[in-house]
């Protein structure tokens, strides 16, 4: 990871069958690099890479949140490693 580069972690929580569309929608955003459905607390996993948290921010806010069927998010971000 570089500095001034951003990796996300964003847990997502959807409407009830809504996943197969939420997820779809997820992978036509160029900034996803992965992502799964899951069982639990949370219903989808998916990995953000961007080159500075603006557009990090501007993607979880902006994009992912107004999805049709997404209810929450929760973003974790990372921190490269220091020297």
């Amino acid at each position: 990871m570089q500095y001034g580069a951003a990796t996300a972690i964003v847990l997502i929580v959807t409407e009830p069958g809504r996943e197969n569309h939420v997820i779809e929608k997820l992978r036509q955003i160029e900034e996803v690099t992965e992502s799964l459905i899951l069982f639990g607390e949370y219903d989808i996993f998916v990995k953000l890479q961007c080159p500075d948290f603006g557009l990090l921010s501007k993607i979880v806010v902006n994009v992912i949140r107004n999805i049709g069927g997404v209810e929450t998010t929760k973003t974790l971000t990372a921190a490269p490693l220091l020297d």
